[in-house]
């Protein structure tokens, strides 16, 4: 996948961190890729990037205008429709990833097709996968699975690939969503394949490696959600994973987008996720726990993992604050 760069981020009048989710993961995993962010009013989150208007961005030398925002359904406001012409007229080349695709709306396609730019919409595959087969292949595989969504599974699998890499380990991000896409450049968004074929692509993504080689995969939802259960097992199954990682969000009251409905314990997770994945491999494992602590200080950051390594005997950390060495170490 060719993803023009460098990129401005285009986070609209979002107010939730969670909701740029795409933009933040570009400014914190490939700032060097981005020139700014360009918000409208009403906007209250950053990515921490420089703001600026459009014709400031392609001043910078901007290729793209990534439409960095995310919302249940994956749709497009149209109020947002102006400023994605705005680019167009700029120069820039648009990366969407939501699931309404930008060729179906008229008046960018055709602006597009006028200016000669290209509408790059990054979650939806244009491979043609083959249904999952769960035939042992050679190589190591690492999911991260989740207590709920948007809890950091791609953090965590992103900080693993630097990490394990670092100590000159063989090891390769698989991308499983728009975010990760965006950061690594390739990758299979799940969530727009087929059901039948989740698995299948998910094969495709990592396949047959060498013995020592790691392919680190994205997860993506939970089993506990009642919405995106379906993508979660698709990509236990196709990943064929030998070891699992626990993700976490402290203090989140409700899994995300349905109020009243509680996070499951961890020992949940661990019980259903390992009973899911032995389908494919008998032999998987959970190596450990990553937790986003970011509602809490440093010092109850600490003290709750380590609370957790003594009940599960699994090292927990929150990778931005702890790093990934203890993981890391497990998986040595």
């Amino acid at each position: 996948m060719n993803l023009p760069s460098p990129y401005l981020l285009f986070i609209g009048t979002a107010t939730d961190p969670l909701s740029i989710k795409m933009a933040k993961s570009a400014a914190d995993w490939s700032p060097e890729m981005c020139v700014g962010e360009f918000a409208l009013p009403g906007c209250t989150v950053s990515t921490g990037l420089p703001a600026m208007t459009i014709e400031e961005g392609a001043e910078k030398g901007a290729k793209a205008f990534v439409l960095g925002f995310a919302n249940s359904g994956g749709v497009l406001d149209p109020s947002l429709v102006a400023s994605i012409i705005t680019a167009l007229e700029a120069g820039m080349d648009i990366i969407n990833g939501l699931h309404d695709k930008l060729s179906d709306i008229a008046e960018v396609a055709e602006k597009a097709e006028a200016l000669g730019r290209r509408l790059i919409d990054i979650r939806h595959p244009t491979t043609k996968f083959k249904t999952g087969t769960g035939v042992k292949r050679p190589g190591k595989r690492l999911l991260t699975v989740g207590t709920d969504c948007s809890v950091g599974k791609m953090y965590t699998t992103l900080s693993l690939a630097r990490g394990m890499q670092s100590q000159g380990m063989k090891a390769t991000f698989r991308a499983t969503g728009q975010s990760g896409i965006l950061v690594a450049g390739e990758g299979v968004a799940v969530d727009c394949v087929v059901a039948d074929f989740i698995s299948g692509s998910v094969e495709a993504l990592c396949p047959a490696n060498d013995d020592d080689h790691w392919d680190l995969i994205e997860g993506q939802g939970s089993l506990y959600h009642p919405a995106f259960a379906g993508v979660s097992l698709g990509l236990l199954h196709g990943s064929q994973p030998d070891a699992l990682v626990i993700c976490h969000a402290l203090n989140r009251d409700h899994m995300r987008a349905l109020p009243g409905r509680p996070l499951p314990g961890l020992e949940q997770v661990i019980e259903m996720n390992l009973s899911a994945a032995r389908i494919t491999n008998p032999a998987v494992k959970v190596v450990g726990v990553s937790v986003n602590t970011s509602s809490v200080n440093e010092e109850e950051a600490l003290a709750y993992c380590q609370e957790v390594t003594r009940q599960l005997s699994l090292p927990c950390v929150d990778p931005i604050r702890h790093g990934v060495g203890a993981l890391v170490e497990a998986l040595e």
